[in-house]
């Protein structure tokens, strides 16, 4: 595939990059290979190898708990994550016909409020890059927050670069979320809470997630409920915005609460019946090609309740792109911070300048 970029042809080098993603979902680590390189004016890239690492439940824990740990502890948990990232990317890579000279980690979001000018992401930067043997680029939201920007989506760069065939870009993961291009400006918001809140409540029939809407479908809407979800005000704000699990913990856990005695059907069904009107209120127009990814595009039972209040035409990633998106692009940020090119759209998070985003550790 091809990118189009207005440099020449000596300013990208071709590289193999390692990209690393890991949601809010807390089920496992997506890891793509990726080779860059330019000809004439695009830059082309090919996905060479992909991989999916599920968390042990220890991980699963240890990730979800992190917010409430001390200083020290959570200091402790980073460099631990760094390593365990390290170790399964010199696992990924071992043997291969191909050798990857960079890695781009989002490293996994502890807290994210930059409404106070923080975010967090841990899996140390410098620990992965000293153990893998391999410059890593990370903490690709700091910057952005620092500049008043919401430090999110950034993805849309991607999508802008490498889909911009499609009207909408949607892609389904912990959050929610869309980018689409108006007037010639790309706008990017996350929509929702999706599958860290669908998670949850499929965990207390003891299962990681709800397998393809199941358990939902056997449910019924909670109409009291529902309303109070489609009444909270982060849907009226207009983007830039953008979620964390500090959100989902102040607001909708709390409205969940209140219905602890219905069924988990009925809360299940409820919550992803909020979700999908959530989604399908931002795919505006008749027969827009909206481009769905995520591990959210597995549940069935949400995409056809998506496309049953939707007028938009629903187009669902390949099985890679479904799953593997995400880590293709933050290889492709890690690619554009290596060169020292922008990486943020300032339309998108609302900063007062766009950025080469990310740290750079030389290992």
């Amino acid at each position: 595939m091809q990118i189009d970029t207005n440099k020449d042809s000596s300013t990208f080098e071709p590289l193999t990059v390692i990209g690393l993603m890991s949601g809010t979902s807390t089920d496992g680590l997506d890891i793509a290979a990726v080779h860059f390189n330019q000809v004439n004016d695009q830059i082309v890239y090919e996905l060479v190898d992909k991989q999916f690492v599920p968390y042990t439940a220890e991980w699963t824990k240890k990730l979800i708990e992190a917010p409430h740990l001390s200083g020290r502890e959570l200091r402790r948990l980073d460099v631990e994550f760094g390593m365990f990232l390290a170790n399964e990317v010199l696992q990924f890579s071992h043997n291969k016909e191909w050798k990857a000279r960079l890695i781009g980690s989002h490293g996994h979001t502890v807290f994210h409020v930059p409404s106070e000018l923080y975010t967090m992401q841990i899996g140390c930067g410098a620990t992965l890059a000293a153990i893998s043997g391999i410059p890593v680029v990370c903490d690709f939201r700091q910057g952005d927050v620092a500049l008043q920007g919401q430090g999110a989506p950034l993805v849309p760069i991607g999508d802008q670069m490498l889909f911009k065939q499609y009207a909408y870009c949607v892609n389904l993961g912990g959050f929610a979320n869309v980018s689409n291009q108006v007037n010639g400006q790309r706008l990017a918001w996350d929509i929702c809470a999706l599958n860290v809140v669908l998670n949850e409540l499929s965990a207390e029939a003891g299962f990681k997630y709800d397998d393809g809407g199941q358990l939902a479908q056997q449910g019924k809407v909670i109409p009291a409920l529902l309303s109070q979800l489609e009444a909270l005000e982060y849907y009226e704000l207009s983007a830039p915005k953008s979620l964390g699990t500090e959100w989902v913990e102040s607001k909708v856990r709390p409205l969940l609460s209140l219905y602890q005695q219905e069924p988990l059907v009925n809360r299940l069904n409820t919550y992803t019946e909020h979700a999908a009107r959530r989604i399908a209120a931002v795919l505006q127009g008749k027969q827009s090609k909206a481009y769905f990814s995520g591990g959210g595009c597995n549940n069935d039972y949400l995409l056809s309740l998506i496309k049953r209040v939707s007028e938009a035409e629903i187009i669902v990633a390949d099985s890679t792109l479904k799953d593997f998106k995400e880590a293709l692009i933050f290889a492709l940020l890690a690619y554009l911070r290596w060169h020292g090119k922008q990486s943020t759209i300032q339309s998108v998070t609302g900063a007062s300048r766009a950025i080469p985003a990310g740290a750079i550790y030389l290992a």
